[in-house]
């Protein structure tokens, strides 16, 4: 249930026994309502939910086990206690039979009804931490590193759901930094490919002489120093899957074969007279835009159609803040226990700080940052002073934004409120607290000076 107090209902149809286990529970955290009867309860019970109903098992018109038999049925997480005279036991112990937590008799105890009521709501609690720990730990599993919880992050894993089945060629953009390669690999694991070999190249990183060789091997003697045969990544992604990361810093001549390859399944190793066929699904990312290059000639136009058949575009951290306390919790665990350092723990001016700063360098910034602090933290709490560039970073931006001398003061204003809300990406709140003015005072000089 998403409502934070515990919520419960009172259903019994004399006045004076309702008045009394509201009063017994009052003062206690909970938000209490009160019904004289079955139908009164279940209207009560369709408006919103509860996590405890106490009922009487003897009322006119609809009885307890009637009442009790329609909330298991409509409301299964909220818990029934029924509530009984002695000489009704036999049908209490009918109504555990149909489903009630547990039955309590009159005269009731206040001080132990009080523990009894605090106990099953507690219970409950943990078994809903336990189901999300379980929830969290499932989704984990299934998606390696990746964590959040936000809507732009699970329509990206509604689409590893969709497309992992495929064998579809996919292109995944993003800025450095985003976790292209983690959504790759989720992928792979995903797909019917998940047990064969998951092969990662960095075209960027490749010289140009040698990405030939790399990406399609070569054979013995197909140049000076090469000795042996060698197989090259695709040969090694076979019945896998390969990633082709930074796409766009692929040479022209390599374009040309890799695009014979996803369209044939066969190539020839550099050197070689022989076709090599192979069954390999080809995933790319790139964080450039691939049109740009196109129009730049830089990159072929047909490749770039070839690998564009879906496309993915994953967001930049700034755009999921959401997730930023669940990243940084997540890695400060995983280095806490790297460089055995349990018991690390944020202040809460750096969880604020977290949130607020724009991760320019996006989760893999965010990462680095953290790996940095545990290991340089020698007490038990990490503030602000081991994190003092993401403190200055912000004034550094508008301090550079590079007003010219000889700018009118407003005309400088304005070019100043243009940059940094291109810095915040349209936030008009942290726009406003970065240059240190109202948010009604920013929304006077938007106007001002036209700005959008």
């Amino acid at each position: 249930m998403e409502t934070q107090r515990p919520r419960i209902l009172i259903v019994d149809d004399e006045p004076n026994i309702r008045q009394g286990l509201a009063e017994a529970l009052h003062g206690q955290g909970y938000e209490i309502e009160q019904a004289s009867s079955g139908e009164a309860a279940l209207e009560l019970l369709q408006s919103s939910p509860f996590h405890l109903v106490l009922l009487d098992l003897v009322m006119e018109e609809m009885d307890g086990i009637d009442v009790l038999r329609e909330v298991n049925r409509q409301y299964p997480k909220t818990e029934v206690v029924i509530i009984t005279a002695h000489g009704t036991i036999e049908t209490a112990v009918m109504a555990l039979k149909e489903g009630a937590y547990d039955y309590l008799t009159k005269p009731i105890n206040v001080k132990r009804f009080r523990s009894y009521v605090h106990n099953i709501l507690r219970s409950q609690e943990l078994e809903e931490e336990n189901r999300q720990l379980r929830e969290q730990l499932r989704t984990r599993q299934e998606y390696g590193q990746i964590v959040g919880r936000s809507e732009k992050l699970l329509t990206i894993l509604e689409m590893i759901e969709q497309l992992a089945p495929t064998d579809v060629t996919i292109l995944i953009e993003g800025e450095s930094g985003t976790g292209k390669e983690l959504v790759a690999h989720a992928i792979h694991q995903k797909s019917g490919r998940g047990h064969q070999p998951f092969i990662s190249v960095n075209c960027g990183a490749l010289p140009k002489e040698l990405i030939g060789s790399e990406l399609f091997g070569h054979e013995k003697g197909a140049f000076t120093g090469a000795a042996q045969q060698k197989q090259g990544r695709f040969e090694l992604a076979h019945r896998g899957t390969l990633f082709l990361d930074e796409i766009a810093e692929m040479d022209l001549e390599a374009q040309v074969t890799l695009l014979r390859i996803l369209e044939e399944g066969k190539f020839r190793r550099v050197g070689g007279t022989r076709e090599v066929e192979v069954s390999v699904r080809v995933i790319a990312a790139t964080n450039k835009s691939l049109e740009e290059q196109v129009e730049k000639r830089r990159f072929r136009n047909d490749l770039y159609y070839r690998l564009n058949v879906v496309r993915m575009s994953l967001p930049p951290l700034r755009q999921r803040r959401e997730d930023i306390q669940l990243l940084a919790h997540h890695f400060l665990g995983t280095f806490c226990a790297k460089y055995h350092k349990p018991g690390l723990k944020f202040s809460p001016e750096v969880t604020a700080r977290f949130v607020e700063y724009e991760w320019p360098g996006n989760i893999r910034q965010l990462k680095n940052c953290i790996e940095r602090t545990v290991i340089l933290e020698r007490g038990t709490e990490i503030g602000l002073d081991l994190l003092q560039e993401l403190v200055d970073r912000e004034s550094q931006v508008v301090a550079e934004s590079g007003i010219l001398v000889g700018q009118s003061l407003a005309e400088m204003e304005k070019e100043m409120i243009r940059q940094t809300l291109e810095h915040t990406g349209g936030h008009r709140k942290r726009t406003a607290q970065v240059l240190g003015i109202s948010e009604r005072d920013l929304y006077y000089k938007l106007k001002k000076y036209r700005l959008k």
